[in-house]
């Protein structure tokens, strides 16, 4: 592939304004030397204003999501590719999201370009473990966790029950609960079945993948490492 076209897949412009970029001399090879938009070169030794390219086709990368941003590209409000670098909305194969944290939710939230990982990922069968912990605005019963591990719950307006989920009680009113499903606002619908609401809720993991310390709105790529340990 061109280099003119590399670049402009992965976001730095329109063809046209990556052609600009060479004539500047902003793309070079390794050691410095300016290289030209017809030129071929591996991936991993050209460089953008001195800075090794983003990852080719394939990229994944995890966002520690700040409640009040929504899952979207073109919603009102704040966005989550809002908290990535503008590039990254113009890559070609687009990025998505993968799956969706609701505009108040905080936490873990992926995001690739790579289709069938994404599929991989939310497909029910892979049971990728999604863990949320809440906040709740009254006291646990107690009875929760059998209600929730019995898969018969059902949600309203659904006409199939939820998969057994796993409840910890991290306090009166703060709880752990692990799920291998993802339906739309599933946790907070879970919890007002049994007569409660949730106040604030956040994702610290996902499968065998965590948060770690990344601070709040900020993001890292995943290595594959990351990957496997997250169907681990």
């Amino acid at each position: 592939m061109k280099l003119v076209r590399l670049l402009a897949n992965l976001g730095y412009g329109s063809r046209k304004q990556v052609a600009s970029m060479f004539r500047e001399g902003l793309v070079t090879d390794a050691s410095g030397d300016v290289l030209y938009a017809d030129d071929k070169m591996e991936h991993a030794d050209v460089r953008f204003d001195g800075e090794p390219l983003d990852p080719p086709q394939g990229m994944i990368l995890m966002l520690n999501k700040p409640a009040g941003y929504t899952c979207s590209r073109k919603d009102v409000g704040r966005l989550v590719y809002e908290l990535l670098p503008p590039r990254f909305s113009q890559r070609n194969p687009v990025l998505s999201t993968v799956g969706r944290l609701d505009r108040d939710t905080s936490g873990l939230l992926l995001f690739t370009d790579d289709g069938p990982l994404l599929h991989r990922i939310i497909s029910p069968r892979s049971s990728v473990a999604k863990i949320y912990e809440a906040t709740l605005a009254s006291d646990l019963r107690g009875d929760e966790g059998g209600v929730f591990a019995a898969g018969t719950l059902m949600l309203d307006g659904e006409t199939d029950p939820l998969e057994p989920a796993t409840l910890e009680v991290l306090g009166p009113r703060h709880a752990r609960l692990t799920l291998t499903e993802g339906r739309y606002h599933q946790v907070r619908r879970m919890f007002a079945a049994v007569g409660n609401h949730v106040e604030t809720l956040h994702r610290p993991a996902l499968g065998g993948l965590s948060l770690g310390d990344l601070p709040t709105g900020q993001w890292r790529l995943l290595t594959a490492d990351d990957v496997r340990g997250l169907f681990g």
